[in-house]
C-alpha cells in the first residue's frame, strides 16, 4: 500500500514553497529518515525524509514545482525494497542460464573453446567459419571486438566548439530565498527612512577578559567557547531596555513596543543569509548565547534550520568582520526599526591620556528607520553598547 509523502506545515508567513532536489528517483530503495526531497520556502531549505524503509514509487512534483503547505509530492511504498530487489535478482539469475543454453547450441571446436576462455569471449559473437558454422581456434583469434562508440565523451567537446578568446556566459535561475532576500532588501531601502550613525569601541578590556578565562569557561560551560559575539548581544539588550524604541517596529501607522528582546543574529550561507533569533535573549546567559549562536551557525550550513527559528526578532546584530569588513552599512529588516553592525578588529593608534596608544578597535554602525527612532536616541544607543563593551563588568552590574 503506497504512502503519501506530503510537504511540511508552512507557517503562516510562507505562503508556498519549490522543489529543490529529489534526492531519490523512483525505483530506488530508501532507509527510514534518508532525504528524499529539498523544498525551498522564501526564508529556509526543508528537508522530507523517508517515513519508513521502502521504495519510492512516483514522483508528483517535480524539480521546480510550486507546493503548498501539506500538498503530497510523492508516493512511498513502505517494506518494498526486498520485493523490488527480488525479481531483479532472479532476472539476473537467469541471464548466465540462457547465455550457457545458446552457446551449447553452438558449434564450437575444443581448440576454439578453449581460446575463448582464454580472451573471455562470449561464443554468440564470433562468426563460425567451418562445415556447417564451425568455430574454428583461427575464428576466435581473427575475432575484433566492435570499436565502442565514442558518443559518450561527446559531451566534453561542447568546450571545444568556443571560438578562442570568446568569453563565456552561465544563466542560472535565482533561488527562491536568494529571491526573496533580494525583495526584501529592496523594500527596506525604498519604504524605510534610513540612516546609519558610527562609532568606535576599545576591544582591549572584552579581549583580555575573555583572554582570562577563556579555558575555565570553556570547561565550566560543557565545551561552549568564549567569544564576542555573547558580550554584543548582552549589551544590546540592556541598551535595548533603556531605549525602547530601538527595539520597536511600525505596523502600518502604529508604532509596537516590545517587553521583550528577541535578537536576531545573521548567519552568512552558501544559499544566502538567514536570520535566526535568539528568543528572549535578555533572559539568558552569556554562556546561553554563545552556545545558540554556535549551534545556529552549524545548522544554517547543513540547512537544518526551521522557519519558526528565522521568523519575528526585534532587532538584528551582523557581522560583516568575520569577512574582514572594516566598516559597512548594514540594511534594516522590517519591520524592526535598527540593526547593529561589527566589524573586523583592527589594531590602531589612539590618544589616550596624552599618551599614543595600539589599541585593538572596532567600528560598529547602528542603521536605524529615521521615521521612529531620532538621531539622538540611535547615538546614545550606539554610545550605551560602546560604554558597556570598555568596561564589561557594567554588563553584569546593569549600570
Amino acid at each position: 500500500m503506497s504512502t503519501e509523502i506530503k510537504a511540511p506545515t508552512f507557517p503562516e508567513s510562507v505562503a508556498d514553497g519549490s522543489i529543490a532536489t529529489w534526492h531519490k528517483q523512483v525505483g530506488e530503495s530508501v532507509s527510514r529518515d534518508e532525504p528524499l526531497v529539498d523544498i525551498e520556502t522564501d526564508k529556509v531549505v526543508l528537508e522530507v525524509v523517508a517515513p519508513a524503509d521502502g521504495v519510492l514509487r512516483e514522483i508528483i512534483k517535480q524539480e521546480g514545482d510550486t507546493v503548498l503547505s501539506d500538498e503530497v509530492v510523492a508516493l512511498f511504498e513502505e517494506g518494498a525494497a526486498g520485493e523490488a530487489a527480488a525479481p531483479a535478482a532472479s532476472a539476473a539469475a537467469e541471464e548466465p542460464k540462457a547465455a550457457e543454453a545458446s552457446n551449447d547450441d553452438l558449434k564450437i571446436s575444443p581448440a576454439a573453446r578453449k581460446a575463448l576462455q582464454e580472451k573471455g569471449l562470449d561464443a554468440s559473437a564470433v562468426t563460425g567459419t567451418g562445415k556447417g558454422g564451425l568455430i574454428t581456434k583461427e575464428d576466435v583469434m581473427n575475432y575484433q571486438a566492435p570499436a565502442a562508440k565514442p558518443a559518450a565523451a561527446a559531451p566534453a567537446p561542447a568546450a571545444v566548439d568556443v571560438p578562442a578568446g570568446e568569453r563565456v556566459e552561465k544563466r542560472v535561475p535565482m533561488t527562491r530565498l536568494r529571491k526573496r532576500i533580494a525583495e526584501r532588501l529592496l523594500e527596506a531601502s525604498q519604504t524605510t527612512a534610513m540612516l546609519t550613525t558610527f562609532n568606535e569601541v576599545n576591544m582591549k578590556p572584552v579581549m583580555e577578559l575573555r583572554k582570562q578565562y577563556k579555558d575555565l569557561f570553556e570547561k565550566s560551560h560543557n565545551g561552549t567557547r568564549l567569544g564576542f559575539m555573547g558580550f554584543f548581544v548582552k549589551a544590546a539588550c540592556e541598551a535595548l531596555k533603556r531605549f525602547p524604541a530601538v527595539n520597536a517596529s511600525i505596523d502600518g501607522d502604529d508604532v509596537v513596543y516590545h517587553g521583550y528582546q528577541d535578537v536576531g543574529v545573521a548567519v552568512s550561507t552558501e544559499k544566502g543569509l538567514v536570520v535566526p533569533v535568539l528568543r528572549d535573549a535578555d533572559e539568558m546567559s552569556l554562556a546561553k548565547v554563545e552556545d545558540k549562536v554556535r549551534d545556529f551557525g552549524l545548522r544554517a550550513r547543513d540547512g537544518k534550520l526551521g522557519i519558526d527559528e528565522m521568523t519575528g526578532g526585534t532587532f538584528t546584530i551582523t557581522n560583516g568582520g568575520v569577512f574582514g569588513s572594516l566598516l559597512s552599512t548594514p540594511i534594516l529588516n522590517p519591520p524592526q526599526t535598527a540593526i547593529l553592525g561589527m566589524h573586523k578588529i583592527q589594531e590602531r593608534p589612539m590618544a589616550v591620556n596624552g599618551q599614543v596608544e595600539i589599541l585593538p578597535m572596532m567600528y560598529l554602525a547602528l542603521s536605524y528607520d529615521h521615521r521612529l527612532i531620532d538621531g539622538k536616541d540611535a547615538v546614545q544607543f550606539l554610545v550605551t553598547i560602546k560604554d558597556l563593551l570598555e568596561d564589561p563588568a557594567r554588563i553584569l552590574l546593569e549600570v
